[in-house]
């Protein structure tokens, strides 16, 4: 594949294509740190990513059942850290992120 092909395929345009996917992964992982130092150290660590999804509703993924559930205790928590961070939204859900971090690969 020439340069010039590879450039195409990771231009971001309106049709979409692999440069939207790239975009969609930088503003995503934008979010998940703007929400992550908004929220206190012990509940930040719990969390891997967030997206923003169905009218307003905040989805969280978690390191663990235990962090998810923690996170759903301290959801009215992670609601204020959310606005407080500027993302506007009305709920949250939190899930498991089912991740191998000793075997990421």
């Amino acid at each position: 594949m020439s340069a010039k092909s590879l450039e195409n395929l990771l231009k971001i345009n309106k049709d979409g294509g692999l440069g939207a996917v790239i975009e969609k992964a930088r503003a995503l992982g934008e979010l998940t740190e703007t929400l992550s130092r908004a929220l206190p150290g012990d509940l930040a660590d719990g969390v891997v990513a967030v997206n923003v999804r169905d009218e307003r509703r905040l989805v969280v993924l978690a390191r663990s059942s235990a962090w998810a559930s923690r996170l759903r205790f301290e959801q009215d928590a992670v609601l204020e850290a959310a606005k407080t961070a500027g993302i506007n939204v009305d709920g949250v859900s939190v899930r498991v992120a089912r991740v191998d971090y000793n075997n990421p690969g």
